[in-house]
């Protein structure tokens, strides 16, 4: 693990493989770690395959004030600029796709592909989680008791049948017993994507974009994949049926798989 100067944060990111650059941005309460190795190792046979951790995330700068998308995106861009990356393919999943969509907005320049990943642009028709799935979340969180806030959040992330997996769910524990998110640095991530909307500000993206969604998805309905496609130009969406969330945990290899494809025939 390094540390990288990204303008006003540092950040901590890692890089691996080899192939042309592919920039992963994590989404709320997530780490590097949160990809899941079978889904990152299946990208490394061709990419450089660069991670990292949000502001307020392990060893990145420690949050000193609320922060937007806008400027989480500006830290992405710092990053690919500390480590000399003039051009990227980008994929974003839940917040880090909303990230993504500011970061094309913002700095064309630097994206050869686009893939947005479970995530929400506002505006009309969108909509996130129910008040049902957030009060079980939330409640989870304030308990004070770690391993009852980790399987609310991976019941709510995956579907039922990978819920019920306990090789699965030991697997996503451990990685949240590591490098637990503090919960304000959650909360002003909660309090970012609510102010993110980029609607109707898409229509300018140029970047070649792929849109991917489960339909069992509990934190962002899987409308909202259709929502972002119909304002992006030209815009590929592949929908996993019966898989939530966490669609790169539920399907690696083919998630891996559309990521490679849609940049190759870009290229």
């Amino acid at each position: 693990m390094a540390i990288a100067d990204a303008g006003e944060v540092q950040l901590s990111y890692e890089r691996s493989g080899s192939g042309p650059p592919l920039l992963l941005i994590m989404g709320m309460s997530g780490t590097q770690r949160h990809w899941g190795e079978p889904f990152l190792s299946d990208l490394r046979r061709d990419f450089e395959v660069i991670v990292y951790d949000h502001r307020g995330v392990g060893e990145s700068s420690r949050m000193a004030q609320p922060f937007t998308i806008a400027e989480l995106a500006q830290d992405a861009a710092g990053l690919l600029a500390a480590l000399d990356i003039a051009r990227a393919h980008v994929v974003g999943i839940s917040m880090g796709g909303m990230i993504a969509q500011e970061l094309v907005l913002a700095h064309p320049q630097l994206i050869d592909t686009l893939t947005l990943g479970c995530t929400y642009c506002g505006g009309e028709g969108s909509s996130l989680t129910t008040q049902d799935v957030l009060q079980e979340l939330t409640e989870a969180a304030l308990s004070g008791d770690r391993d009852r806030a980790l399987r609310a959040a991976w019941e709510a992330n995956v579907s039922a049948e990978l819920a019920a997996d306990p090789g699965a769910w030991e697997t996503f524990r451990a990685i949240g017993r590591e490098r637990a998110v503090a919960l304000p640095v959650v909360m002003a991530q909660m309090q970012a994507i609510g102010g993110h909307d980029t609607s109707i500000r898409l229509d300018g993206v140029r970047a070649p974009t792929l849109v991917v969604h489960g339909t069992a998805d509990q934190m962002i309905p899987v409308a909202n994949a259709h929502v972002i496609a119909g304002h992006i130009p030209d815009a590929r969406v592949e929908i996993f049926d019966g898989v939530g969330h966490l669609f790169f945990w539920e399907r690696p290899q083919r998630s891996a798989e559309l990521v490679r494809g849609h940049a190759l025939v870009a290229a």
